[in-house]
C-alpha cells in the first residue's frame, strides 16, 4: 500500500508518496520534504529579494560567500553544464529575466503581455562562473545573472526524496512538477508514473504510466509554462548558443537516469538540440521519450516502445 500527499512549493506542486500505509509515516516523509523544499528556496530561487542567489546575482563582478547549500546547487549546475556543453547553462538568467520570466510563474502567466516588449540577450556561458568550493565564493563577471530553475528544481527533489525516506524510514517518491525522485525500497510493482505534458493534468487524462524501481524521471517540455509578449509567444527553455527560446520539434522529453538532476540535464539539453537529440541520447545510453508536436512518441535509449 502507499499513501500521498501534496502542497504547493517552489512555483509548483510538490509530491511525496511513501511505500507504508500508516499515516504517520507519510507525515514525517512530507515533514521533511517541506523542510528541504524551504532550504533550496531560501538558497537558489530567483524570486526572492532575500534569497542566497539573489544577493550573488545583485553582487555580480564582486565576490561573494556563499552557504554549503547554494554552494552544492552551484556545484552541480556547473556539472550539468559541463556534461551538456552548455546546453544547459545557469548563466541563462538576464536574458530570461528581459524575456519576461521575472517573478514565479503563475505571476507571468496572469500578466497581460499584450504590451510587453520581449528583450533577449546574449548568454555569457557557464566557464565565467568562478566557484572556489573550499573558501565557499562565488565571482561571476558584471551583468550574469544565474539562473539555477532546472538543475536546481531537480536537485530539490533528489535531496527531497532522500530527507523523506531517511525520515520514514521507508521507500519514497517525490515529485515536482515534471521532475522525480525516488529513494528507498520501492512497491513490489515500482512506482507507477502517469506521463502528460502538464503535471497538472487530470488523473484520468490520455498518456501512458511508466513504472519506477528507483533513480530519477525528469520531463521537460515547451507547451506549458509560455507567456505573452507583444511579439509573439514565449516559453522558458532558452537554447544558450542564441539566448532565446529554443526552437525545437518536440513539445515533451522524459528521461530517465541515475538521478533526476542526470534525468533533467538530459531532457533540457534534449528539447534544445531538436532533431538531434535521439542520436545524442542513444549515445549517451538514456531511455528516453521524445514527443513531436503532433503527439507522435520517439523512444530511444530502451524505453519500451509504444504501441501505434
Amino acid at each position: 500500500m502507499t499513501l500521498t500527499a501534496s502542497f504547493p512549493a517552489l512555483g509548483t506542486t510538490a509530491a511525496v508518496a511513501v511505500a507504508a500505509a500508516d499515516p504517520d509515516t507519510l507525515s514525517a516523509a512530507r515533514g521533511a520534504l517541506e523542510r528541504e523544499l524551504a532550504a533550496i528556496d531560501r538558497a537558489c530561487s530567483r524570486f526572492r529579494d532575500d534569497s542566497e542567489l539573489s544577493r550573488a546575482n545583485a553582487n555580480a563582478g564582486r565576490e561573494v560567500r556563499v552557504g554549503p547549500l547554494l554552494l552544492e546547487a552551484l556545484r552541480v549546475a556547473l556539472r550539468v553544464a559541463r556534461l551538456t556543453g552548455g546546453l544547459v547553462d545557469p548563466t541563462v538568467g538576464r536574458t530570461l529575466r528581459l524575456a519576461g520570466y521575472d517573478r514565479t510563474f503563475r505571476l507571468v502567466a496572469a500578466r497581460d503581455g499584450s504590451s510587453f516588449e520581449a528583450r533577449f540577450e546574449r548568454v555569457p556561458g557557464w566557464s565565467c562562473v568562478s566557484l572556489d568550493e573550499e573558501r565557499s565564493l562565488l565571482r561571476v563577471p558584471e551583468g550574469v545573472e544565474l539562473d539555477l530553475g532546472a538543475s536546481g528544481k531537480a536537485l530539490a527533489a533528489d535531496r527531497g526524496a532522500a530527507a523523506a525516506t531517511e525520515a520514514a524510514g521507508c521507500g519514497v517518491l517525490v515529485g515536482l512538477g515534471g521532475d522525480i525522485s525516488i529513494a528507498g525500497e520501492p512497491p513490489p510493482e515500482g512506482w507507477p508514473v502517469r506521463l502528460a505534458d502538464d503535471h497538472a493534468a487530470d488523473l484520468d487524462s490520455s498518456g501512458p504510466t511508466v513504472a519506477l524501481a528507483g533513480g530519477g524521471l525528469a520531463s521537460s517540455g515547451t507547451t506549458v509554462r509560455r507567456w505573452r509578449s507583444a511579439a509573439a509567444e514565449i516559453h522558458h527553455i532558452v537554447d544558450p548558443r542564441t539566448g532565446r527560446p529554443a526552437v525545437t520539434p518536440w513539445r515533451t522529453v522524459s528521461v530517465a537516469a541515475a538521478t533526476c538532476v542526470d534525468a533533467n540535464a538530459a531532457g533540457t539539453a534534449a528539447v534544445v538540440l531538436g532533431s538531434e537529440a535521439p542520436a545524442w541520447l542513444e549515445a549517451h545510453a538514456l531511455p528516453a521519450r521524445l514527443v513531436q508536436r503532433d503527439g507522435a512518441p520517439v523512444c530511444v535509449g530502451g524505453w519500451p516502445p509504444e504501441a501505434p
